[in-house]
């Protein structure tokens, strides 16, 4: 963003030290229309750059959304498979309990 800020300010400095030039000393006539031509083109980068600037605001705001909903579902998904887990390995433990009863009322 420094740098963004940076080149804005630099682009402000320039386009105020032309339309200075163009005021404040006598040109030609091409001289004034190229130094015109010169702001207007870094008036329509400036504007280009700000386009620019605020799809990629857009977009990485759309993908913070969905990295976090995404660590959100990996999170339930994770805390799903602990509890399936567990309850398996209550199973297993009923299981054996249930196996070794089995065996004592056969012995």
């Amino acid at each position: 963003m420094s740098n963004l800020e940076n080149k804005e300010k630099n682009l402000y400095n320039l386009i105020d030290k032309l339309s200075n030039l163009s005021n404040s000393y006598s040109h030609t006539s091409s001289e004034s229309k190229k130094l015109t031509k010169e702001r207007d083109f870094f008036q329509k980068e400036k504007i280009e750059l700000e386009k620019k600037h605020n799809e990629l605001l857009r977009e990485h705001n759309y993908l913070k959304k969905k990295l976090d909903t995404l660590k959100a579902e990996t999170s339930e998904n994770y805390n799903l498979q602990e509890k399936f887990s567990k309850e398996i390995d209550e199973l297993n433990q009923e299981t054996e309990e249930l196996v070794e009863e089995i065996t004592k009322w056969q012995t």
